[in-house]
């Protein structure tokens, strides 16, 4: 299986801070607001700051969260499971929110993580301009990569505002993904325990 980049590739000579509030003015201008106003002149440094949380996930390595595993489990070889984690990302094709909650398991072979890293490896991917096909499937990848388990499960459910608030805006409709390897893929029973666990 071909190995998933962790981090994206950047543009090399990104603009500065003042040319991305000086864009942040023109989409104001855009859509017929007068960027003069009282109300709006901090809007573009605000714009630009929430940028660098809603987009942090592009300076962080999710590999190096799956790094540092222990050996003491004394023996402990079933499913690890972080359920109903929530994330908000933004699509790549409206830049609209994406809201969320996900599901990660994983089958240790001697080697387990904290279980916060698995959180943190969801993070840092919903922290990039996304598509929640693409996201699942990173997720799952880079568990595997780096922790070479038996096997690895990743299903997320979530809303795009993209759909409910502009286009066909339908209220309530949740996408659903999943991505399984290893023994989740290859034995129905391990799948059907993973798929139990969450509905419960």
């Amino acid at each position: 299986m071909p190995e998933t980049a962790a981090k994206p590739a950047f543009v090399a000579d990104r603009p500065s801070r003042e040319e991305a509030e000086d864009a942040v003015r023109t989409l104001l201008s855009f859509i017929g607001e007068d960027v003069e106003r009282e109300g709006l002149l901090d809007t573009p440094k605000r714009v630009v700051k929430s940028y660098e949380e809603f987009y942090a996930g592009y300076a962080s390595d999710p590999d190096e969260e799956l790094r540092r595993t222990f050996e003491e489990t004394e023996g402990y070889d079933e499913m690890v499971m972080l359920r109903n984690i929530t994330f908000e990302s933004h699509c790549e094709h409206h830049m609209a929110p994406i809201i969320g909650v996900a599901n990660i398991a994983y089958l240790p072979d001697r080697r387990v993580v904290g279980i916060s890293k698995l959180a943190r490896v969801l993070e840092i991917y919903a922290k990039r301009l996304q598509t929640q096909e693409t996201m699942t499937v990173q997720i799952a990848e880079t568990i595997e990569r780096v922790l070479k388990p038996r096997g690895v499960a990743v299903v997320i459910d979530a809303e795009h505002q993209c759909m409910t608030t502009r286009g066909i805006r339908k209220q309530g409709v949740t996408t659903l993904t999943s991505h399984m390897l290893g023994a989740f893929r290859k034995d129905p029973e391990t799948r059907r325990e993973f798929l139990a666990m969450i509905r419960d």
